[in-house]
């Protein structure tokens, strides 16, 4: 049997880059995964095919992250759905680029909707709603740790979502609910495909392993905090990052 038969996993975001490789895995291993998208609904198309392709079960629900209806709209279809939710992925999320002198009120809103109310609101939900001994997993960002000129408003974004961790982990730990972060580092496919090629380039030696890190890097780490294997971790940052800042 696979480790997570009989689970029901919401990934937000997960058409496509991380969200998607982390979607593909937790249904490789056996989870029933409802494809959140915001407005690709021809790529979470595509992530369902390929999860049906082998064998695996997903379903996909178009919300919203950012407007708290859509997403109790999104929590009440998978339970209506599939009866029950045992895991949620927080992978939903924005990054603008500027340095603080150049920040617009329209940046700080469309960063802040997605990446902290988007989060706090799922997180409120599947508080509600998940069964014991559940497993909840938000995608951070290195950045939080390490600052990043150009980055304070993303950075200041995902520094929430730590936040938010760490708390429910308390919160929810009486009931067997474990919640933790995946900090990545500079990941393709994903917000880093963005940047120059010399940013790139950096960005992959700085790596004892030369490499940038790839979407299925992160969504292993997230398949394991999600395993029965990891029901002693709660309250945690993985950073992922593949050493380039020890």
């Amino acid at each position: 049997m696979k480790p997570l038969t009989n689970k029901v996993a919401i990934v937000t975001g997960a058409s496509r880059s991380i969200g998607r490789a982390i979607a593909e895995r937790l249904a490789q291993d056996g989870a029933t995964v409802a494809i959140n998208y915001r407005s690709g609904a021809d790529e979470a198309k595509e992530v369902i095919e390929s999860i049906k392709s082998q064998g695996g079960q997903a379903i996909a629900i178009q919300a919203d992250v950012s407007q708290v209806s859509d997403i109790r709209r999104l929590f009440q279809t998978v339970i209506d759905q599939s009866g029950q939710l045992d895991i949620l992925v927080n992978n939903a999320g924005i990054a603008r680029r500027g340095l603080v002198a150049e920040v617009t009120e329209e940046d700080y809103e469309a960063v802040f909707g997605i990446n902290v109310r988007g989060v706090l609101f799922c997180l409120q939900e599947a508080a509600r709603q998940m069964l014991d001994n559940g497993r909840i997993v938000n995608v951070s960002s290195s950045t939080s740790v390490f600052p990043s000129p150009g980055l304070a408003v993303y950075a200041a974004s995902k520094a929430a979502e730590k936040l938010f961790t760490e708390v429910l982990a308390k919160e929810l730990g009486g009931r067997g609910i474990t919640v933790n972060s995946v900090l990545p580092g500079p990941t393709s496919p994903g917000m880093f495909d963005s940047v120059s090629a010399e940013n790139k380039q950096a960005a992959a030696m700085s790596s004892p392993f030369g490499r940038l890190g790839r979407a299925e890097d992160i969504a292993d780490v997230v398949a394991f905090l999600v395993s029965e294997q990891a029901r002693w971790i709660t309250g945690q940052h993985i950073l992922a990052n593949g050493g380039a800042t020890i």
